[in-house]
């Protein structure tokens, strides 16, 4: 892919132009959100200004490890992912769809519970989680909630400048550098941002800013980084024909081997930005006289998700673990035309035992070929 998104007009914005853009968002009714170190990792917190916005922060990823480090060069965006990004605010982790009250006559009154989520923009988007919103979208494509919330989100994307150890977005095609998706989209240089619209709204924004068009030179210095960005990736999913691979080996002695590490935790699919595995409830009032139906994330590493009529069809770990990995990389592709993995790496650096899906997938499509 190009290094900038192929078809957008770029303008210059020097560094100090941030606090403007922020100031231009929040002026149109955005309330903003930036990245802050929380709780020992990266993530997307709502700002009181332009002046909150955290510089400076990096992460060493790696199997199984998470740890927060300084950008030597103090850059904005030097960060790669947290453990979430956009997926909570358009699928909620846990929210009411419907209540129903009975009157005093006994009558049931079923009533939609609309969400009222706060017109958000948040800046630092990556192109990995833009693609995982694409497949969201998909997913959600009826759901009014789902709908609601995505409205409701301005996205202000960034180029990736630095990849971590467990990043392979290069090898699944959705990143460094952003494409579609988003409202507005920079691209970190020393001396500032390089900036364009991708929404009718973005480019309303950008009308509010003092801007020059970018230069040649600086659209070459973005090229270059995105291109050590991706020669900083070092794992990769298999090429060929993963979902042949994958389900003609559902038998392989891989499943076990992995299943004797996998706690089973779920952590994988709660820091994956693709995963829409959920379990409806309803939960009544102290007086029995309302409930709410509730739907909250799960996963499909739960014993309890695969219970169907009196027996489990995943009653084991491997077979869970092989259930989320060929799904993941399979049979996505028969529902919505590609890979459910958009090379984020959080899966890797969230597990607590270190499991790499690439170098499973891999050993996998490999050996059941040889």
């Amino acid at each position: 892919m190009d290094s900038t998104a192929a078809g957008f007009a770029f303008l210059f914005m020097p560094t100090t132009g941030l606090d403007l853009l922020v100031a231009a968002l929040r002026t149109r009714g955005w309330r903003v959100a930036g990245a802050v170190e929380a709780g020992g990792a990266i993530a997307l917190r709502e700002l009181a200004d332009g002046a909150a916005l955290a510089r400076g922060l990096q992460a060493e990823q790696a199997p199984g490890r998470y740890r927060m480090t300084r950008d030597p060069l103090d850059r904005y965006f030097a960060w790669t992912t947290g453990p979430q990004a956009v997926k909570p605010l358009t699928f909620a982790p846990s929210e009411a769809l419907w209540r129903v009250s009975r009157d005093a006559a006994g009558r049931l009154d079923f009533q939609p519970i609309d969400p009222l989520p706060p017109q958000l923009a948040l800046i630092g988007v990556r192109a990995c989680d833009l693609a995982a919103l694409a497949l969201q979208a998909a997913h959600f494509k009826d759901d009014p909630h789902f709908a609601r919330r995505r409205e409701a989100l301005f996205l202000v994307a960034v180029q990736c400048a630095h990849a971590a150890s467990t990043c392979f977005c290069a090898s699944t095609g959705d990143g460094p550098t952003p494409q579609t998706g988003f409202d507005l989209t920079l691209v970190e240089l020393p001396e500032g941002f390089l900036v364009a619209a991708g929404s009718a709204r973005g480019a309303a924004v950008l009308a509010d800013l003092p801007l020059a068009p970018a230069s040649a030179a600086q659209h070459a210095a973005a090229a270059r980084q995105a291109e050590a960005t991706r020669a900083q990736q070092t794992r990769r999913l298999p090429a060929g024909d993963l979902r042949g691979g994958l389900l003609a080996a559902l038998a392989h002695e891989e499943w076990a081997r992995v299943a004797e590490r996998c706690l089973a935790c779920g952590n994988c699919t709660a820091v994956c930005p693709t995963c829409f595995c959920h379990a409806e409830e309803d939960t009544p009032d102290v007086g029995g006289r309302t409930s709410e139906h509730v739907r909250q994330w799960d996963s499909c590493f739960a014993e309890g998700h695969g219970h169907l009529h009196g027996f489990n069809v995943r009653p084991d770990i491997r077979s869970r673990y092989r259930q989320w990995l060929v799904h993941k990389l399979a049979t996505w592709h028969d529902q919505y035309g590609r890979s459910g993995c958009v090379g984020c790496g959080r899966c890797i650096a969230w597990c607590p035992v270190g499991i790499d899906l690439t170098e499973t997938a891999a050993r996998v499509v490999a050996e059941a070929g040889a």
